[in-house]
């Protein structure tokens, strides 16, 4: 790359310092730029010193001026073809004394050398400061590396079409003299007819390398698009997934829309150069010109790159969401709701023309009692550069809702299957029609599917096919389930108890309750959490006395337990466990401090905290001390909290009562809680034991029936990937871990 290259491609605030050094005709901005590849080929420093080398430089100059001058003549350009002229004049000026010409523009680039080594210290001191912020990837950095050399390219091929068409014109003007001469004398004659072969070789040469140059450019576009599209864009779409149902992560597409651009502009650019090409051939042509067999396939190539960059271009910024909803993807019919659409290709002069319209899906599984809707509102906005804080180029629709529309029954096409209304994922379409220097195609973007309600007591089932659907899935356009999906569903809907909602909303609340009170322990692993009873029993059975997990309850929506291993009088492992602790409970004394002071009554009355090791083998206070509060016994800011009270450990699980589960969410968020469950339970059984803790008796967790099915839906403990253990090692799905559900924001 030619050092005027690397300085055009300087920041902005280097570009200013470039324009302060240009800011007089010394050595204007226009040659430096015309003339940049012929000036920093001389050896300015020698003619500096030396009067003949100096003479020639400037004849040189000089010449090149004209040169310029004339091509500028044949565009009509009036305004350059006057500044070359003037420009020419001010540097005759230097014909009594060439070697000041020579040291002056010696001066210049050592200027321009200065200026870039700055932007490059300062590129330098950049990556080695040790800042909190987030430094770019290593296949972010080697994209902005191929993205320059592509741009680089463009800048050569610019100039090669320069090189070539004032080849050609030197061809045509010696061919059209020869013609109009008529030179009698022969060997006259035959010597311009040699000469003029000797020019139109090489100018078939010059309009062959041209066009290799030209396919290796659309090769490394080509390789861009790849990377964006396929990689990229597919990551920020996984992102975006992911972050509607909570998650954090960088959603911006700043980085894309810029990349998206930089490539466009290089295609619209090409098709230039194959535009110039045609004006060419149209001046100067002959048997087997390269040029007329190889263009239309190079078009043709450019403009299928280009429409595969566009039509990947058009995205929703922004998912469809309610103002007053608890996330994005759940709508409810005749309730406003907005979403976001974005176009990556930024082109200024397209600002307030493209406009798009947003539409339901036409074609809909042939489900029996699957719904349909018609989109109210402003459902047509115009592309802007207004809306955006980028300034890209958005369409953002604010106020629009949903009506569903009146249909018959179904005919005898019409699955036997039926879903409810929560189950049902709806898409979003918009469509728009780019148009820019001749080229147009139309462009179609799709919201991730969406759950639509018609109450407000549907939204926690919503929600969660939200919420697994964009847990398994990567694909928005699914149109059927693959096997995976269908044995997911299988074991989801196998292991409902009650209603076909129990599940979902059981999750959720294990969401919510990790989110508001057990984020830092579940970041370090102390959670145990998805693991069975059966499993839980099995695990603590082979460990030492007082080795205890954490998991989260099966019955109780939004409740914790933990279980110890004790001994019995024959030295046999007991397993016990604890009634779930709630939200209510967790509100009064962090989970940590209910572990720390928790006590049982052992032999002889004496108080006993039956708790000592974490599981598998970590003392208690090494896995829980950075958590505790400083104060402890009566200076605990808990100590309120610590007092007798009655509360029931079930040994080695032996309460089974079946209540429907009981549910510690707020109003409208579930089922509402079980009361009266404890004394009941109490007067049943025998292995109930008078603990001394932190709470008010709290709700048994009895624990219900669990099938060989439901077990397989709890973790294992080496596993974190709830997906993983649901299907297996060797099933491919989406790279969505638990812990990073777990503590996603509600």
């Amino acid at each position: 790359m030619s050092q005027w290259e690397r300085v055009m491609q300087l920041p902005a605030a280097y570009q200013q310092q470039l324009h302060e050094l240009y800011d007089n005709d010394d050595l204007p901005m226009d040659v430096r730029h015309y003339l940049s590849v012929w000036m920093e080929n001389q050896e300015w420093p020698r003619a500096a010193r030396e009067h003949d080398l100096a003479v020639v430089l400037l004849q040189v100059l000089l010449e090149n001026l004209d040169i310029q001058h004339s091509r500028f003549v044949q565009r009509d350009a009036m305004l350059l073809k006057h500044n070359i002229r003037r420009y020419k004049q001010n540097f005759q000026r230097y014909l009594e004394d060439p070697c000041a010409l020579a040291s002056t523009i010696l001066w210049f680039l050592g200027k321009e050398k200065e200026i870039l080594q700055s932007a490059e210290l300062a590129e330098q001191v950049q990556h080695l400061c040790v800042e909190p912020q987030i430094m770019e990837t290593n296949s972010q950095q080697d994209l902005e590396r191929k993205m320059a050399c592509l741009r680089s390219d463009v800048q050569c091929m610019e100039h090669t079409m320069i090189c070539l068409e004032e080849q050609q014109d030197e061809f045509d003007f010696k061919y059209q003299t020869h013609k109009m001469e008529a030179v009698v004398d022969e060997a006259v004659n035959r010597a311009q007819i040699q000469m003029l072969q000797v020019l139109v070789n090489r100018l078939n040469e010059c309009r062959k390398n041209t066009l290799l140059d030209i396919n290796k450019l659309l090769d490394k576009a080509m390789d861009l698009i790849n990377i964006l599209v396929k990689k990229e864009l597919m990551e920020w779409q996984r992102r975006q997934q992911k972050s509607c149902i909570g998650s954090p992560g960088d959603v911006s597409l700043d980085h894309l829309e810029k990349w998206f651009t930089c490539v466009a502009l290089c295609l619209f650019q090409v098709r230039e150069f194959l535009s110039k090409l045609d004006e060419l051939v149209e001046k100067v042509s002959y048997e087997n010109d390269p040029i007329r067999a190889q263009k239309p396939v190079l078009q043709k190539r450019t403009d299928s790159l280009l429409e595969e960059l566009l039509k990947s271009s058009f995205v929703v910024e922004n998912q469809p969401s309610m103002p007053q909803g608890k996330g994005p993807l759940v709508l409810r019919t005749n309730i406003q709701f907005c979403v976001k659409t974005r176009l990556l290709v930024t082109f200024p002069e397209l600002n307030h023309v493209m406009k798009v319209n947003v539409s339901m899906e036409r074609e809909t599984p042939p489900i029996k009692g699957y719904r349909r809707f018609n989109v109210l509102g402003t459902d047509t906005k115009a592309l802007n550069m207004v809306e955006s804080q980028s300034r890209g180029m958005v369409a953002d629709f604010r106020h629009l809702t949903l009506k569903e529309q009146k249909s018959g029954s179904g005919g005898k096409a019409m699955s036997d299957i039926s879903l409810s209304v929560t189950e049902e994922l709806h898409i979003i379409n918009f469509h728009t029609r780019f148009e820019l220097k001749g080229f147009s195609v139309n462009l179609q973007a799709s919201s991730l599917p969406v759950v639509i309600i018609s109450n407000s007591s549907q939204q926690q089932s919503a929600w969660a096919s939200v919420l697994w659907f964009n847990m398994l899935s990567q694909d928005p356009k699914v149109s059927k389930a693959s096997d995976s999906s269908l044995k997911f569903n299988a074991l989801l809907f196998s292991a409902q108890s009650n209603a076909p909602d129990t599940f979902w909303v059981w999750f959720d609340g294990i969401l919510v309750m990790v989110k508001s009170f057990l984020e830092d322990l579940w970041r370090e692993g102390l959670i145990m959490g998805f693991v069975s009873r059966g499993k839980e029993k099995t695990l603590l059975k082979r460990k030492k006395r007082g080795t205890f997990l954490l998991r989260f309850s099966e019955s109780v929506i939004g409740g914790i337990t933990f279980s110890w291993v004790d001994t019995t009088s024959s030295g046999e492992p007991d397993v016990k466990t604890v009634q779930p602790f709630t939200k209510v409970d967790l509100n009064q004394i962090p989970f940590q401090e209910i572990i720390r002071n928790f006590q049982i009554l052992e032999a002889e009355n004496i108080p006993e905290n039956p708790l000592l090791y974490l599981y598998p083998d970590t003392p208690k206070d090494e896995a829980f001390g950075k958590f505790y509060t400083e104060k402890t016994g009566a200076d605990s800011p808990y100590i309120m909290y610590i007092k007798t009270k009655l509360m029931f450990v079930s040994k080695e699980n032996t309460l089974e009562p079946m209540p429907s589960m009981s549910c510690d969410m707020g109003q409208g968020d579930g089922p509402e809680p079980v009361n009266g469950l404890c004394e009941e339970a109490a007067e049943q059984n025998d292995n109930l034991h008078h603990l001394n803790s932190s709470l008010d008796t709290c709700l048994l967790d009895p624990m219900m029936s669990v099938t060989a099915l439901q077990e397989d839906l709890m973790l294992c403990p080496s596993s974190p990937n709830i997906l993983d253990e649901l299907f297996g090692s060797d099933t491919q799905m989406p790279d969505f871990n638990i812990q990073e559900l777990i503590l996603m924001t509600q």
